[in-house]
């Protein structure tokens, strides 16, 4: 049976984790993510989980101990944020090549420098060229139910990846809100066992993970490795009919509110998508048609579903919270990516927004909207939203 209680997506990430109840977590306190371990810790302390918990010296060597436990068979976890993630980076790129079905929420953090401990995209943003599937979360109950989506795909015998699930810094890991927390023996079952085909501590049947590929098999293996990742998008839809049985939630690959008629669209990831329906909803009361995409699985992305649902708006603005110097920003590079195919293509505006987690405020996204409506945009031009003149 269901039930509601008050967590923080911290706790919430944590008692996600409870009830999948995995064989081993790695833990190095890094904030703002240093609750999620906080918490689990607690459960192994009071004997709620079987887990071997084991305290590291760095987040490198966090990573490390998830790797070799997975690859022994094991289901392993970790948690992560910003330079946690940034310096575990070398077994960040390589945990995917290894194919290990491991599962890490990162607590989304600015990056160094200047040292900055709240929000922005920037340390997920950074990793997205090495083959981790990618789930956003807007809010705690998001964040929950993103952990058991990840672990499903993550095991699945077709894809055999790792997955980030994100949440929004102090914003949505220490903002407390009612979640409804799914019943242990419900989740037991949509989890199951981790039944690896192969793995170290099998000795009747030895393999080699992680050898030295030269020129002449590496160029296969990252081939593969890519037809899993893609393999991914499907894995996601029928995890996510499977999981709306239980929840009664959906989970496409992004969120579509008020779009359908909408002349001007944003598109906008995690915990400001909320803030975003408000200003959409106000507007909405005044006659203007106005709406939202929300991206939720941004890793692989679905190109061909963001073009479909995009090809008739009249106006799109992308909200980024990280900055991809020398380059378009990463969610506007994609959308416009996803559109290129079109003929006639919707107007574009890229705006950055929040970094080093700057609030962003109903009136500020109201007037995005009323630029949009006017014209005022221009596609090779970035624009900043709140920034100090």
């Amino acid at each position: 049976m269901s039930v509601y209680k008050p967590l923080t997506g911290a706790q919430a990430t944590a008692e996600a984790m409870r009830q999948i109840n995995p064989d081993v977590v790695a833990a190095y306190p890094i904030t703002p993510q240093t609750p999620i371990v906080e918490f689990f810790a607690e459960f192994v302390a009071n004997g709620l989980v079987d887990t071997e918990m084991i305290p590291v010296e760095s987040e490198h060597s966090a990573l490390s101990c998830v790797v070799g436990a997975a690859a022994a068979g094991a289901r392993a976890m970790c948690a992560t944020s910003s330079q946690g993630l940034a310096l575990m980076w070398e077994i960040v790129a390589a945990t995917p090549g290894l194919r290990l079905p491991i599962v890490m929420p990162v607590v989304n953090r600015a990056l160094s420098t200047p040292i900055n401990i709240h929000c922005d995209h920037s340390d997920t943003m950074g990793t997205l060229t090495i083959g981790w599937v990618q789930i956003y979360s807007e809010n705690a109950q998001e964040a929950y139910e993103n952990v058991f989506l990840a672990l499903k795909i993550a095991e699945h015998p077709d894809v055999l990846l790792p997955v980030m699930v994100m949440q929004d810094g102090f914003i949505t890991g220490h903002g407390v809100e009612n979640v409804k927390v799914l019943d242990d023996a419900v989740v037991k079952e949509f989890v199951g066992q981790r039944n690896p085909d192969r793995y170290l501590l099998d000795l009747e049947h030895p393999y080699t993970i992680g050898p030295l590929a030269l020129p002449d098999f590496y160029y296969e293996v990252k081939r593969q490795q890519e037809e899993a990742i893609e393999r991914a998008k499907e894995v996601y839809l029928r995890a996510g009919e499977e999981l709306a049985k239980i929840t009664g939630n959906t989970y496409p690959y992004f969120e579509e509110y008020k779009s359908d008629d909408a002349e001007a669209v944003i598109v906008i990831l995690n915990s400001a998508a909320g803030t975003a329906k408000d200003a959409i909803d106000e507007l909405r009361a005044e006659g203007r048609k106005v709406g939202l995409i929300k991206p939720k699985l941004f890793r692989p992305f679905p190109y061909k579903e963001y073009r479909e649902v995009l090809k008739d708006k009249k106006v799109i603005g992308v909200l980024d919270r990280s900055i991809s110097f020398g380059s378009y920003a990463p969610v506007y590079a994609e959308i416009r990516n996803a559109l290129f195919e079109l003929d006639h293509r919707p107007a574009m505006q890229s705006y950055i927004y929040g970094l080093g987690g700057r609030d962003i405020f109903k009136s500020e996204i109201k007037n995005v909207f009323e630029e949009l409506l006017s014209g005022n945009v221009d596609s090779e031009k970035q624009k900043y939203i709140g920034l100090r003149g």
